[in-house]
């Protein structure tokens, strides 16, 4: 004879499940808080002295100030102009090349597609200081040193392998069917990509083109070798805090502060888009 569970086992199911469910989010903040913790310190570092900065132990309770970020803020401008046109730049051009190329190697492919696409991910392996020296004298050949039209074509060799990998993914997710179905209608190749692939795959380009204007706007090592002044974006402003002086770490957390704010601005605003562009299928 089976017996039913009594209310005291339903009671105590329901304790163990609610006890489990309150150590997950016990368990999820702390792992937040430990990622959080670095970005948090840097904000606290930009409001105190050069003096508070340094100081061991660590000083929590004090004054807040904001000379630091008045001393910042000239040069921020012109900074965070230069890594607005080269981050949207290169990230506008890095589509209009990357989309045809995803669209002709999803849809009709080659007996080389694939080696196409292993050869455009293995140049993302290459390490960048293995590169540096001749793409400085190709750049310095071609007068195009400390310019933003130079940093808008490295960041796009940087990004199309990105955007190619990522974009021939969602269109291989569109099923073939409505491609052949165009092809009844009449359709050209021309109006199955416009048509077609992109509207179908916007979720897909939102998420990439996020992820490689982050890319842009995080990248330093080109941007410190190619760049000196006249193109230098934020992340060779945020350098400029170490000088033969010293390290200004107050200063330095003010503009580096200055520096996150929008990506973290931009990100929270499209953190539901991104979300659903990759959970479409692009990082399976």
């Amino acid at each position: 004879m089976t017996t039913l569970p009594s209310s005291a086992d339903h009671r105590s199911a329901a304790s163990r499940l609610r006890a489990r469910n309150i150590l997950l989010t016990v368990v999820t903040y702390l792992i937040a808080l430990a990622f959080l913790f670095p970005l948090l310190w840097m904000i606290l570092a930009a409001f105190k002295t050069e003096a508070q900065a340094f100081a061991t132990p660590p000083v929590f309770f004090f004054t807040p100030i904001w000379e630091n970020f008045q001393r910042a803020l000239p040069s921020y401008f012109p900074a965070l102009k230069n890594s607005l046109v080269a981050a949207i730049g290169s990230t506008l051009l890095a589509f209009v090349l990357g989309l045809p190329a995803a669209f002709a190697l999803a849809v009709y492919p080659t007996r080389r597609a694939q080696g196409v696409l292993t050869w455009m991910l293995s140049t993302k392996f290459m390490p960048a200081v293995g590169v540096i020296v001749p793409l400085f004298l190709l750049f310095r050949n071609l007068h195009l040193l400390d310019t933003l039209p130079g940093l808008i074509l490295m960041y796009t060799t940087m990004n199309l392998p990105l955007v190619v990998w990522m974009m021939h993914s969602y269109m291989s997710e569109i099923p073939f069917a409505i491609y052949e179905a165009a092809k009844v209608d009449g359709a050209s190749v021309g109006q199955e990509f416009f048509r077609i692939a992109l509207p179908l795959s916007m979720p897909g380009i939102s998420a990439t083109a996020l992820l490689a204007l982050i890319f842009a706007w995080n990248e330093v090592f080109f941007a410190i070798n190619l760049t000196n002044s006249h193109a230098a974006p934020l992340s060779v402003f945020i350098g400029s805090f170490k000088t033969s002086e010293g390290l200004f770490w107050a200063q330095l957390s003010a503009a580096a502060t200055l520096t996150v704010l929008p990506v973290l601005i931009f990100g929270w605003i499209a953190q539901r888009q991104l979300v659903r562009g990759l959970s479409f299928g692009a990082v399976k």
